[in-house]
């Protein structure tokens, strides 16, 4: 069984949280259809277990994936953190147009995310991207306007590089970046991770799976975002698969599962960072949590590097055009 106590702080002013935090995106269509009496149990047990951190977006599933954690904290708000992404413009028929971090618009996504959760405060606020049209300073005074008038608690950044993140810390204390990491996905221990150290920040690290490609799930129907995303498709989606192949046989080999030996790399490597797992189900949710009692060894860590090196997997993590547009990757 995990500890329920163990915790992990969030940067030099944020929250302590447990060491897994539970993403619930997956909870709104954008893997494929989910169902959310299921969803709602594994946000019920995740609670039960002790994780505290729940991650959403106001942008998931337009609003379905705030009601439905809404449902899942009810009587419950008391022992959880709601981390909130803003920003992201959705069309009725799930388009994505564009992006919007205008202070007056900030506002407004607050407004209405604090009525979709049934909350009087979120506990950390952030846009889900860096808007090319505002200068960060602006977006994170808004936040920082909530957070003096009692709406917001923290300030958080996701997919930013080292530039925004000093500007932006430079007008309200950060607590932590969004960031996507793997064992397949490590360009943040480059100089974001320093950045972040030398800020007092941390990190939440989405991405831990893959999307599944480190587990080997295979990609759903046309509503399932895999579908357009480079290392699922192609040659380059073949030649992945028989990466993580080996990676699987080693996880069998140390008695984990998949899931497990992708967490545990990344909590061996990076201790003072919060991985965000998108568990789905309460069946996945229990594998997730497994990973806290078998931690890796060094020696464990080296191999799976050796097993899967930086340059292991073809296609970038996005597709070319969202690829330019991410702050962290200039």
């Amino acid at each position: 069984m995990t500890d329920a106590n163990r915790k992990t702080r969030l940067g030099k002013t944020g929250p302590s949280v447990f060491p897994i935090a539970l993403g619930c995106m997956g909870m709104s269509g954008m893997y494929g259809p989910s169902d959310d009496d299921e969803s709602l149990a594994t946000l019920r047990e995740a609670i039960e277990r002790g994780v505290t951190l729940l991650d959403t977006g106001d942008f998931y599933g337009m609003g379905h994936n705030e009601l439905l954690v809404r449902r899942g904290i009810e009587g419950l708000r008391d022992k959880v953190q709601l981390s909130v992404k803003f920003g992201a413009m959705r069309g009725p028929d799930g388009a994505w147009n564009g992006f919007d971090a205008r202070p007056a618009a900030v506002k407004t996504f607050a407004a209405y995310s604090l009525k979709r959760l049934g909350v009087d405060v979120i506990d950390v606020y952030r846009p889900a991207r860096l808007d090319p049209n505002v200068p960060i300073e602006d977006t994170v005074g808004a936040v920082a306007d909530l957070v003096k008038a009692g709406y917001v608690r923290h300030i958080g950044l996701s997919e930013v590089g080292v530039e925004t993140l000093r500007r932006a810390s430079r007008v309200h204390p950060l607590v932590d970046l969004q960031i996507e990491y793997a064992v397949i996905t490590r360009k943040p221990e480059d100089a974001i991770f320093p950045a972040l150290a030398e800020l007092g920040m941390s990190a939440t690290l989405y991405g831990v799976l893959s999307r599944g490609l480190l587990t080997g799930s295979k990609v759903g129907p046309k509503t399932d975002m895999r579908n357009d995303l480079p290392r699922f498709t192609g040659e380059a989606g073949a030649r992945n698969a028989a990466a993580v192949a080996r990676f699987h046989a080693f996880a069998a080999e140390r008695g984990m599962t998949p899931a497990q030996l992708s967490i545990a790399w990344v909590l061996a490597r990076q201790p003072s960072l919060v991985p965000v797992v998108g568990a789905r189900t309460r069946k996945q949710l229990a594998d997730v949590l497994g990973a806290l009692d078998k931690p890796l060894s060094p020696l464990d860590v080296a191999a799976v590097e050796a097993i899967l090196p930086r340059d292991a997997i073809a296609g970038t993590r996005y597709g070319a055009e969202q690829m330019k547009h991410l702050d962290s990757e200039r």
